[in-house]
């Protein structure tokens, strides 16, 4: 499998722009950082050689071309992301590195994937951007086939990530138009509710449910976190369009506010996430809601 479905939404428009080539331009940076969350997704997917696995919001690659590997010349490992710019630099790692993962450019939420052609769903933080997460996860569970897995990595709250909103926080006496974070909307926070996650998954298809708690320690190389904070993240967005004078303060300013998380020449910090399985529901196991709408929840909000 390995083809283009386009999406128009605003989520396909921030990633095939600036937000998509911002993550492939720190790449490398990334890859160094995120690396002990991949090791956490690796092993706890109980896949063999042979296996097919579904790796949804899979970036530059580096969790799909680990899946690969794992996998052997009989299995077959699939990375679909909504992002050009990052699915041809995922395409490029899998050359560089002889891995013979595939990947498809498309939105997992409406991608029409063969049914039931894989054994597993993976996720390291692809999971949060969907507009209607109840209709992603269900197309998600009709890509697996019956009794399959579901794994992912999800953010926990804000209050307990300060590394992930220090830069917006300590900006926005100097940038207003900063977007405010709102918990249920697409984005890094969007799945931090455990209750909400139970709620997607039982509404979609999915059972045996179980979430656990991650703290993972991370580290950034001193000398990349001014690139690291000016990039990417909400201050990544809306720092391009700001004046040089108001860019320099912006800059002294948020650098001095990380300063507890910098020790020497590395940048450390704890991700606080879920990693969250289930179980793809079988026709045996009761039926499956046909709605868009999260159980419990007014499908007219």
């Amino acid at each position: 499998m390995d083809g283009v479905q386009k999406s128009d939404d605003g989520q396909a428009a921030r990633w095939k722009g600036a937000g998509g080539r911002a993550w492939v331009d720190a790449q490398a940076v990334l890859d160094g950082v995120l690396k002990p969350l991949e090791d956490v997704l690796v092993e706890a997917v109980p896949v063999k050689e042979g296996d097919r696995v579904l790796d949804v919001g899979c970036g530059t690659g580096g969790t799909t071309v680990a899946f690969a590997r794992l996998l052997g010349p009989e299995g077959r490992c699939v990375g679909v992301d909504i992002s050009e710019p990052m699915i041809d630099a995922a395409r490029a790692r899998a050359e560089r590195e002889g891995s013979p993962a595939g990947f498809v450019l498309a939105d997992a939420q409406e991608y029409a994937f063969e049914p039931a052609a894989f054994d597993a769903v993976v996720s390291r933080f692809g999971v949060m951007f969907f507009d209607d997460s109840v209709r992603a996860f269900a197309n998600l569970r009709r890509a697996v086939r019956d009794g399959g897995g579901l794994r992912f990595l999800v953010w926990r709250g804000i209050e307990e990530n300060p590394f992930m909103t220090t830069a917006e926080r300590a900006a926005a006496p100097l940038l207003p138009g900063i977007p405010a974070r709102r918990p249920d909307e697409p984005g890094q926070f969007a799945l931090a509710d455990p209750d909400r996650v139970r709620r997607i998954l039982e509404g979609s298809g999915w059972d045996g449910i179980d979430i656990r708690p991650v703290d993972a320690d991370l580290t950034l190389p001193e000398p990349e976190l001014i690139g690291y904070f000016t990039r990417l993240g909400l201050l990544g967005q809306v720092l391009p369009g700001a004046d040089e004078p108001t860019r320099a303060r912006v800059v002294e300013t948020v650098r001095a506010a990380f300063e507890p998380f910098v020790e020497g020449p590395l940048v450390r910090f704890t991700a606080a996430c879920w990693l969250v399985g289930a179980r793809a529901r079988g026709a045996s196991d009761g039926p499956v809601r046909s709605s868009g709408a999260e159980p419990g929840t007014d499908p007219r909000r």
